[in-house]
């Protein structure tokens, strides 16, 4: 019984573009080859391994036999971890980076993100820092296009492809309204009486999230894209809704805004997580953002019964 010959990189790539195209003439544009170098190079790849990677007969697009199939994944985790390697190795070269781009959650506490920014203009000062602050999954979108090598998203990012992450804590989320809202002068607030009035909700600005909600009780709904102006409607008693507690701790103590014990809509907890592309590993000045934030937002125990949202 012969053993299977070491198929090449490029031969791997190949493949993989004509699985991801769908065609042996989209993956030539994908790569700048002609068709017939992809097909050369894919008759090349299976004889190598000894085995027929694509359907030939009754079809118009290549389907995978059941032999491709099982080599995908591998060929898949090859690649990978050669971009990775690479990527790596490139951040060893250039040394440290000239400016660092960081998108941050809307929803990250403002004290936790001005500690840690603090500490880096100190540890590095000749390193430039862009700051994107945006909501839901636009940071996600962000880090996907390059527009930022790190992001502190929300949890949006669970299971998109192409990301490595780290948990960077919670905060909880909570629904409230002014002292004079309906919802307000309710206790106790029977269930389904979120419906009856409009809840603010924060929107994306990215399609990332196009066509979801989260979180939305009542049909009528304010949608703003920024929370600092969600923050204030709620506060002139406009709506109702949720927000992350320590942006809204000091109008509980003083009487602003009022935390509403929805039996129906209890809040929860708001997860965090530091995303970087996976062929774009963050260098020395994003690695240590993204340490500091780690060892800084670090779950806390007194949440953990509220529910995920």
């Amino acid at each position: 019984m012969s053993n299977p010959g070491t198929p090449t990189l490029d031969q791997l790539r190949i493949f993989l573009a004509i699985v991801d195209t769908g065609s042996f003439a989209a993956a030539g544009r994908k790569l700048n080859r002609a068709v017939s170098v992809i097909s050369y190079g894919i008759a090349n790849l299976e004889a190598q391994l000894g085995v027929t990677l694509f359907e030939r007969e009754g079809t118009r697009k290549p389907v995978l036999t059941t032999a491709g199939r099982a080599v995908l994944s591998e060929a898949r985790g090859v690649a990978e971890g050669i971009d990775g390697l690479r990527a790596k190795v490139k951040g060893l070269l250039d040394g440290l980076e000239a400016e660092v781009d960081l998108a941050v959650d809307v929803m990250f506490p403002a004290e936790r993100l001005g500690v840690i920014l603090r500490a880096f203009a100190a540890e590095f000062p000749t390193v430039q820092l862009r700051l994107h602050v945006e909501a839901l999954g636009a940071i996600t979108a962000m880090v996907l296009d390059g527009t930022a090598v790190i992001g502190l998203s929300g949890p949006l990012f669970a299971g998109v492809e192409g990301l490595e992450s780290v948990s960077l804590g919670s905060v909880a989320m909570v629904p409230v309204a002014a002292p004079d809202h309906p919802l307000g002068r309710m206790d106790p607030i029977p269930p389904g009486a979120g419906r009856e009035y409009t809840q603010l909700v924060l929107s994306d600005r990215s399609r990332f999230t196009e066509g979801k909600d989260f979180s939305v009780m009542s049909p009528k709904t304010w949608r703003l894209a920024d929370l600092g102006a969600k923050h204030a409607l709620l506060r002139q008693g406009i709506g109702w809704g949720n927000m992350p507690l320590p942006m809204i701790e000091a109008d509980l103590v003083s009487g602003t805004l009022i935390r509403l014990s929805m039996p129906d809509h209890p809040g929860g907890i708001y997860r965090f997580g530091g995303i970087w592309r996976r062929d774009t590993p963050p260098g020395p000045a994003a690695a240590w953002l993204l340490d500091r934030f780690a060892a800084q937002c670090e779950l806390d125990t007194n949440l953990n019964s509220l529910p995920d949202i």
